[in-house]
């Protein structure tokens, strides 16, 4: 099986970043627990503060991945496009958020995502990320 997982911007600050929302661990550091965790599962990582690298990964691996896990970042509740993507590939995506989004601010609770994804996954931390794959296997 081969998943990839897309992490939207300001992602690659897991571990210096509002720790007391997002914890402490890098998301380098937690993708080695995660294939530790699942020998069986051939990951991918990506990260990017652009919108349209996540497209363009998105559109990359939506054809022949068994599945990609999305955490679009602020882009779930402004990008059309991301939304559009998702909705344009074969590859379910599963999105996921590590704080719960509807505990937030207002903003947050819009997502141009959820609606073409094959399930969200919020709030429980990085250990929404295993959620996740847990629910493609």
């Amino acid at each position: 099986m081969k998943i990839s997982i897309i992490n939207g911007p300001n992602l690659n600050l897991l571990g210096k970043r509002e720790p007391e929302v997002y914890g402490s661990l890098t998301f380098e550091e937690y993708f080695t627990t995660l294939q530790i965790k699942f020998p069986t599962v051939e990951f991918v990582y990506f990260q990017s503060n652009i919108e349209g690298e996540l497209i363009d990964k998105i559109q990359e691996f939506g054809f022949s991945f068994d599945g990609i896990i999305l955490n679009a970042g602020a882009y779930t509740h402004t990008s059309i496009g991301i939304g559009d993507a998702v909705k344009a590939i074969t590859t379910p995506v599963v999105e996921v958020h590590i704080s719960n989004t509807f505990s937030r601010e207002s903003f947050r609770h819009q997502s141009y995502i959820s609606g073409n994804a094959k399930g969200v996954i919020l709030g429980f931390g990085l250990k929404s990320y295993e959620l996740a794959i847990q629910s493609l296997l």
